[in-house]
């Protein structure tokens, strides 16, 4: 285990189970592991299963498998096997020498389906697939049998052997475990164990043309490995059954035990792969790390801190009953984490000019600013201040409500680090739209202060004209409108507010010459990253997350 996360232990039913099992001898090394299949992109709900299988092993000093199931070539691709692993170190785990595939148990799992079939416990069905889910019954219905089921041992094992052999086509034969089709669990009657597929494997090549179904490579991979605590969530509950009949009537080296628990569910979030699927086939975001995803991928391109996401998980606890969590928890961790460590940097998003009239043309000075208020050893850094300055537009209006404080015609304000200034004159466009402010600078009040005492109700960033740097602004709100979207017309309840692109923004130079990809507080804006399409010509940054939620507020009122 990497000794970079300290995850401090907690307590849920999970935790207790292996602390018996220890304490009773049971185990004397705790084994877990974390089994993705590489066919698809990893969320943040794969982050809570994360956490706890790394978390477990090292908070009992056992030790955790990566494990990648990969029984479907169909699907699977070296880039997800890449990225998922990626995506576990970033959430600061490593599973050391303990990467395992599957695949690399092809060969016994077929002996072992062999010596069923010798066993008279499981069957070669030339059924289609259609035929088979038609005759598998109901929940109130019990299924039918094959017309397959009484083969001979020796023709089953003439079959099963010819399907390996590459004879016969795709969907022409599966090998079928002969267990009850009356069972009143649905996944006992007569599950499919080996289904034909022509089709290259990432990892073994064409060297199969049957390949086992994942409820019989999962549990004897997980035996192989002498994984003690099985942990998984609770939709495989009903598979436990089948978990178990394989283990009892194989001759495995070990035997784990399944324990389920409540996988994670998030308001205005669908974490279905399907729907995941869609989102990027049909172009509704712009890949599998748009920053809008629930991806791991996305949560990292966005700015979220790895540690951020474990405190998440930590704080939503481990529980055997599902339940919805509210988003709001999640975005809670990412400002606390991010409050705590991004530097402060100003950024002015929406323009507006300012001049300062009564300041010397071709003049400037260096004004110092604090790099995190609450972190003195962040220290400090300089920004330019002239004539010519540019403040947001929404902090100037014309003709201000009562409790608007910033600035308007005659109305003073403090710029952050410098002087007060005051609004003499708003110049507008042929169209009526204010297009720069004529201000004057009080020289007495740098640093913030008046030496007569008086008072000012708003403070405000700035950045020189001269000096600051252009850069394209993503602001980035919740994918969907719901806090339930609808998952079979998950199109209709997309927030079209998602996503907005501001490209005449202007950053501090510091952000310009810096290379990094940590997270800065916009200070007054937000939480930003820079984007990996930033280049050094064209600066581009994400709000990872606003200073407070607005977004549930604004959607309320529509």
């Amino acid at each position: 285990m990497t000794d970079t996360v300290a995850i401090e232990a907690g307590r849920d039913f999970i935790r207790d189970i292996v602390q018996a099992d220890l304490d009773s001898g049971q185990h004397k090394t705790i084994v877990t592991r974390f089994p993705p299949e590489p066919n698809g992109y990893l969320h943040i709900g794969h982050a809570k299963s994360i956490a706890l299988n790394f978390g477990i092993a090292q908070e009992f000093s056992g030790r955790c498998h990566l494990r990648f199931d990969d029984t479907n070539p169909t699907r699977e691709e070296q880039e997800y096997i890449d990225s998922i692993q990626a995506d576990v170190r970033w959430l600061g785990f490593d599973w050391g020498k303990n990467l395992f595939f599957a695949s690399d148990y092809f060969d016994r799992l077929y002996e072992w389906a062999e010596g069923l079939i010798r066993q008279g416990l499981a069957y070669v069905d030339d059924q289609s697939q259609d035929e088979i889910r038609a005759s598998r019954g109901t929940l109130t219905e019990p299924g039918k049998n094959s017309p397959f089921r009484d083969r001979s041992v020796d023709e089953n094992l003439d079959l099963f052997r010819r399907m390996k052999a590459g004879e016969f086509p795709n969907g022409a034969r599966v090998l079928r475990a002969r267990i009850d089709m009356e069972a009143g669990n649905i996944n006992l009657r007569d599950p499919v164990l080996y289904r034909i597929l022509h089709a290259h494997h990432p990892r073994t090549g064409d060297a199969w043309s049957i390949y086992p179904s994942y409820d019989y490579a999962h549990g004897q991979s997980d035996a192989i490995e002498g994984i003690t605590h099985s942990i998984c969530t609770l939709e495989f509950e009903d598979h436990r059954p089948l978990y178990d009949w394989f283990l009892d009537r194989l001759p495995v080296p070990s035997h784990p035990h399944q324990y389920e628990f409540a996988r994670l569910n998030l308001t205005y979030t669908l974490l279905s792969k399907r729907v995941l699927t869609r989102l990027v086939q049909d172009g509704h975001v712009s890949g599998w790390d748009d920053p809008r995803m629930p991806t791991i991928a996305g949560l990292k391109r966005r700015g979220v801190p790895p540690a951020a996401v474990r405190e998440f998980v930590k704080r939503i606890g481990v529980a055997k009953a599902n339940s919805v969590v509210d988003v709001g928890m999640l975005e809670f961790c990412i400002r606390e984490e991010l409050n705590r460590s991004a530097p402060r940097r100003m950024a002015v998003l929406r323009p507006l000019k300012v001049v300062i009239e009564n300041y010397p043309e071709g003049a400037s000075e260096e004004i110092e600013a604090i790099n995190h208020p609450d972190d003195p050893a962040a220290g400090t850094r300089k920004i330019a201040f002239g004539r010519e300055l540019y403040i947001e537009q929404d902090d100037f209006m014309e003709n201000p409500p009562k409790k608007f404080f910033r600035l308007s015609p005659g109305s003073e304000v403090r710029l952050r680090y410098a002087y007060f200034i005051k609004c003499r004159e708003a110049i507008k466009n042929a169209a009526g739209e204010v297009i720069e402010l004529r201000c004057t600078y009080d020289p007495a009040t740098r640093g913030g202060n008046a030496p007569d005492g008086r008072k000012v109700k708003a403070t405000m960033h700035w950045l020189p004209a001269a000096q600051s740097k252009p850069a394209e602004i993503r602001i980035y709100n919740q994918l969907f409108a719901k806090p339930s979207p609808d998952a079979g017309n998950f199109a209709a309840d997309l927030n079209p507010q998602s996503l907005e692109v501001l490209n005449g923004a202007r950053v501090e130079p510091a952000l310009a010459e810096s290379n990094t990809y940590a997270a800065v507080q916009f200070e007054r804006q937000g939480y930003f990253v820079r984007d990996p399409d930033s280049t050094a010509d064209r600066l581009v940054f994400n709000r990872t997350i606003g200073l407070r939620d607005t977004f549930a507020k604004e959607v309320g009122k529509g």
